[in-house]
């Protein structure tokens, strides 16, 4: 059997979204799915086993983090983040190129590579894309990315065009610097919001045969509305059967409008960060458990949840943890976002499969957005 290999296994009649497996060398993924982050090999305040058990098999590693802190020779002396991290199930690792493009100041881009300063130490680094590949061909993720340059919202025409070429150019060598057969390398489409460099982007990778896609720099600024017309110009131009990955995107209604248009992979920070601010994703909305209204509330943080926060712990008693500053706080809420996501994915799989993903869509907002 392959490594790797995308396999559709039904197609909505309704809209773009698809149910599909994505084959990799630690498991099968049910798609479309949505990622946690692990940045820097941990997906915060949880355990591996935690986030295994809710049914994940599959995780997003940070490759410039865990670069600069512990390094990658560390990580490969463990035998790879999977046995560094102690998860059994698949990895992608991004490229760095968000974060080191984030730097703003502190680093300078040529057609070579990027300069940047260390944001630990204030290290100075090339990161290039033959590094970039080496780097993550030393973390042994299942899936990497190719080095890609990554623009603010708004940028003009003139440097998305830029960007969009050096991002290709960047690709190519990226290709030809990957070695090991046990990971799928990933292009990257950029582009910004303009819909004929990101049609362009997307045709010219697909010509380097990558066995999946990315849709990158989107989620950066820019109007929802912008992102989702972006989606609809550039994944019907990415293969078909290959999986089709929207980077950073995580909030249930991208999720759906992401799926709509075709997406199989999302990965995000925003289910854990919020949950450290005390904001919980439920059936019935956000809430947040801070306020003073859950203070004698004994019940569960969401009725309809089978989360181990739901069905152990009440409200008041995750509002207390807060209130405190017990870490246990972040945990809680933390897995219980991660379950809720997980069970999303698993709601619009199912919606997917029977026809009824509008119905099901229309059903999820009324609820969460009380629309």
């Amino acid at each position: 059997m392959a490594l790797f290999s995308f396999t559709k296994t039904h197609q909505s009649s309704e809209c773009a979204g698809r149910t599909g497996i994505f084959q990799t060398p630690h498991g099968a993924i049910e798609t479309p799915v949505f990622m946690p982050v692990g940045t820097q090999a941990t997906v915060k305040s949880l355990d591996p086993a935690e986030v295994h058990d809710i049914g994940f098999g599959i995780i997003l590693s940070n490759t410039y983090h865990l670069y600069l802190r512990p390094g990658q020779e560390i990580v490969r002396q463990a035998g790879g983040l999977h046995s560094f991290m102690n998860w059994p199930g698949a990895i992608l690792t991004d490229s760095g190129g968000f974060q080191v493009f984030s730097l703003g100041a502190l680093r300078k881009v040529t057609d070579e590579g990027v300069v940047f300063r260390s944001h630990i130490d204030g290290s100075k680094h090339l990161m290039t894309p033959e590094k970039s590949i080496a780097i993550q061909e030393d973390l042994g993720a299942d899936v990497i990315m190719a080095f890609d340059e990554c623009l603010a919202y708004p940028s003009d025409h003139q440097a998305a065009r830029a960007a969009m070429e050096r991002t290709i150019s960047w690709a190519t060598r990226c290709h030809a610097a990957h070695q090991r057969p046990d990971q799928a390398l990933f292009g990257i489409v950029q582009g910004v919001v303009y819909s004929d460099l990101r049609r362009e982007c997307a045709q010219r990778l697909t010509e380097l045969n990558f066995p999946g896609y990315a849709i990158g720099g989107l989620s950066v600024g820019e109007p929802k509305p912008m992102m989702y017309d972006m989606l609809e110009v550039t994944v019907p131009e990415l293969p078909e059967d290959k999986p089709r990955y929207l980077m950073g995107v995580g909030s249930p209604d991208c999720l759906w409008e992401g799926v709509a248009r075709g997406v199989d992979l999302f990965d995000c920070v925003f289910p854990t960060r919020i949950a450290r601010n005390g904001t919980a994703l439920t059936s019935q909305g956000r809430v947040i458990i801070r306020d003073a209204r859950y203070a004698a509330d004994f019940g569960p943080l969401d009725p309809e949840c089978g989360c181990p926060t739901c069905t152990r712990f009440s409200r008041a008693y995750l509002r207390h943890l807060f209130k405190a500053g017990e870490i246990l706080a972040l945990r809680l809420t933390s897995l219980h976002n991660i379950y809720f996501l997980y069970k999303l994915m698993e709601r619009i799989r199912t919606a997917l499969r029977q026809g009824r993903f509008y119905e099901e869509k229309k059903a999820f907002w009324a609820s969460y957005y009380n629309e």
